[in-house]
């Protein structure tokens, strides 16, 4: 079953069509990556799904519901959440208070101004903290400032972040940009395990390490249309792959 259905998608700025009747299906419980050159279209597509933007035409149906046109906040609300380039957290507060950001804004439907100085009014919610933050393996760190984290461990922080809103579908832009090799693997056995339970993901990624560890599917992006979708084990041998993408060099 689909979670994900794009259809006969188009988007065009001034002269240039960034969106070229993009078809594409994420299969409820799969991790579907999306592939493509610089300049291929995946960030206008990514705008296209959360609302940032809305397509010229053509739909974006989720969970059986098409949400273009939809504000940003009421697709999170509807069950996506996005994890960007760089993490977005609130730098200047400890792990624990960015945690109780959006668990408040969870329970109540709406941020609050300081929310974290209820925090320890909030044992239930603090709770539910404790279990996400040790589910990333940073409970113990709850304290820290997260600005001093290091870039694997604010991944960590905005993953457990956002599994605290319940999602169906977690749309991952690049999650390991500008990571060494260690945090790399180390957030790819992080998002192993989130899969592992049955949640949804759809990963924006150059990094072809990256790519063949985690997806299931993998569609092709060219000049904002999908030349090619199938397995790893597909796209790695496919010419029109290797031509658009890899320069004609082998996977």
């Amino acid at each position: 079953m689909s979670l994900l259905e794009i259809s006969g998608v188009n988007k065009t700025f001034g002269g240039l069509k960034a969106l070229d009747d993009v078809n594409l299906s994420v299969r409820e419980g799969t991790v579907h990556a999306i592939i493509g050159p610089n300049g291929a279209g995946k960030s206008t597509l990514l705008n296209a799904i959360i609302g940032k933007l809305i397509p010229d035409n053509g739909t974006v149906t989720f969970n059986g519901e098409d949400i273009v046109g939809h504000k940003p906040h009421e697709i999170n609300q509807a069950g996506i959440s996005r994890v960007f380039q760089t993490p977005e957290i609130f730098g200047e507060l400890s792990i624990m208070e960015n945690m109780m950001i959006p668990l408040l804004a969870h329970r109540d439907g709406a941020f609050k101004m300081n929310p974290w100085k209820r925090s320890d009014d909030e044992a239930d919610l603090i709770d539910k903290a404790h279990h996400f933050l040790d589910d990333v393996n940073l409970w113990g760190k709850k304290d820290t400032i997260a600005g001093s984290l290091s870039r694997g461990d604010k991944r960590r922080l905005e993953l457990a972040m956002c599994l605290s809103q319940d999602p169906k579908l977690l749309l991952l832009d690049e999650p390991t940009a500008g990571m060494a090799r260690a945090d790399t693997n180390n957030t790819i056995d992080l998002l192993k395990q989130i899969a592992s339970r049955g949640i949804t993901m759809a990963i924006i990624e150059h990094d072809m390490h990256v790519v063949f560890s985690l997806a299931e599917r993998i569609s092709v992006l060219a000049q904002g249309h999908v030349i090619v979708e199938g397995t790893p084990e597909e796209i790695k041998v496919d010419p029109k792959v290797r031509e658009a993408y890899l320069g004609g060099a082998e996977v």
